[in-house]
């Protein structure tokens, strides 16, 4: 199925000179939404996957389902302050500004085969962030998963150790 007709470019968002990338006509249409959430499972074929993580705040979206389709636990990347429990934190750099992402301490466990997914693969800063953290838990990132990867922005240079998967490229 062809995803672009479902996702809507945003102009000067969320500063002047940025062209947002939004899913939430994909979203929306129950149909689409279903097959994009096949789609993203079919780029796991034959993988063992023991945790999900999926990252603040769509990656929030798609990931547990994938985590129930493949039969492994769910685990939440969030901003700085927002999670409740003892975190390991990482800092990164985003197309638009800088942030520091958090995980559990307990999150993964050592030897955990770990799928990591957002919904947009941009500079790469996140996703490089997110990996760097599974690592630190002993967790071993088998794939990074993204519904959009925006080629221009070179995000994939930073993940180029890990296999990547996406569904949409522009």
């Amino acid at each position: 199925m062809d995803f672009a007709p479902y996702i809507r470019d945003i102009e000067d968002f969320p500063k002047p000179g940025v062209v947002f990338k939004d899913i939430t006509p994909l979203l929306k249409n129950p149909f689409a939404f279903q097959k994009a959430g096949d789609a993203l499972l079919g780029l796991t074929r034959n993988m063992k996957i023991d945790k999900v993580v999926g990252v603040d705040s769509r990656g929030f979206i798609f990931a547990p389902m994938l985590a129930e389709k493949l039969g492994a636990g769910f685990v939440t990347v969030r901003k700085s302050g927002k999670l409740p429990y003892k975190t390991i934190s990482e800092s990164y750099d985003l197309e638009y500004g800088t942030g520091t992402l958090e995980m559990h301490s307990d999150a993964i466990e050592k030897g955990e085969k770990v799928l990591v997914h957002d919904d947009v693969l941009a500079t790469g800063g996140t996703a490089e962030a997110v990996c760097k953290l599974v690592e630190r838990l002993g967790g071993e990132v088998v794939q990074c998963n993204f519904l959009i990867e925006l080629t221009f922005l070179k995000g994939a240079d930073k993940i180029k150790n890990y296999p990547k998967a996406a569904l949409l490229q522009y």
